[in-house]
């Protein structure tokens, strides 16, 4: 009987043994990000890798916190201690991750407690990568965002443009880039001004307003002459590039009165900043 109850209890100690070392692997499919080590002693218990996300990073400017939204390649890690393991105390944690990355080119933007946090960005050539950091007692998580611009892959063209126009009398277009405050288009909105165009020759009768909208941010009154200014950026496009006929075009500005969405999201905002072709 007793040989039986050893056997048992070894079995238990073997089980409890390899539930120990099994909770202190990595999560299938997980690995550390290419700038950062981890600290010794801790294991991943979550692990995210998106093409394509954003996050909003806290900043630090003269004492005043703000957000500031970043999107591209995007992971999430979460570390944890493994058992039995001395912790290391939540500011270490910290100041290991800024002085990796300050080595390196890295720039604190901002630090706070409650928990411990840091948010550092790196400038190495063209590329932009910036990374949070929060630090607990027994755990720490890294937000890291590699900074690009999302390959568009959905575009409109001239067919459901017309589509639009035949049946609601107005279509909007989003495939037409501006940095912010500037009426200069971007480079990455040719495809979209050359469906544009296409809409317009297929249909030599076609006369339409284009429309500049933008979202609440900053000042009406601003916002009003950029939201003109982009519309005319867009006709003077259609005209020099396309040989649009200017007769067919006439450009207005409303700035941010007619919202397709709530302007209380980063999305809302998005959705908000437009073009739109009405028909005259």
């Amino acid at each position: 009987m007793n040989k039986v109850i050893a056997v048992i209890l070894c079995m238990l100690f073997v089980l409890v043994g390899v539930n120990v070392s099994a909770a202190e692997i990595d999560i299938k499919g997980s690995k550390d990000h290419p700038l950062l080590t981890r600290m010794p002693e801790f294991h991943i218990t979550v692990y995210s890798d998106k093409d394509f996300d954003k996050f909003d990073f806290i900043v630090l400017n003269d004492k005043k916190v703000s957000r500031v939204s970043v999107e591209g390649h995007t992971y999430y890690i979460k570390y944890y201690i493994n058992q039995d393991a001395k912790q290391p105390g939540d500011l270490k944690v910290i100041r290991n991750i800024q002085n990796a990355l300050t080595k390196i080119g890295g720039k604190v933007l901002s630090e706070g407690e409650r928990p411990w946090n840091s948010t550092i960005k790196l400038e190495k050539g063209s590329k932009e990568t910036w990374v949070e950091v929060k630090a607990w007692p027994t755990a720490y998580t890294l937000t890291i965002v590699e900074k690009e611009v999302m390959k568009q892959e959905v575009e409109s063209n001239a067919e459901a443009m017309g589509n639009d126009i035949n049946t609601t009398g107005h279509v909007s277009i989003y495939g037409i880039y501006f940095d912010t405050g500037k009426a200069e288009i971007k480079p990455e909105s040719d495809g979209a001004i050359a469906e544009i165009a296409k809409l317009l020759k297929n249909n030599s009768a076609l006369k339409v307003y284009v429309v500049g909208h933008t979202d609440n941010t900053g000042y009406f009154d601003a916002n009003m002459k950029l939201s003109k200014d982009r519309a005319t950026s867009v006709t003077n496009s259609l005209v020099s590039k396309h040989g649009i006929v200017s007769s067919r075009l006439m450009a207005y500005g409303v700035s941010s009165l007619s919202p397709v969405a709530s302007n209380k999201t980063e999305e809302g905002k998005a959705k908000n900043r437009r073009v739109e072709l009405v028909e005259q």
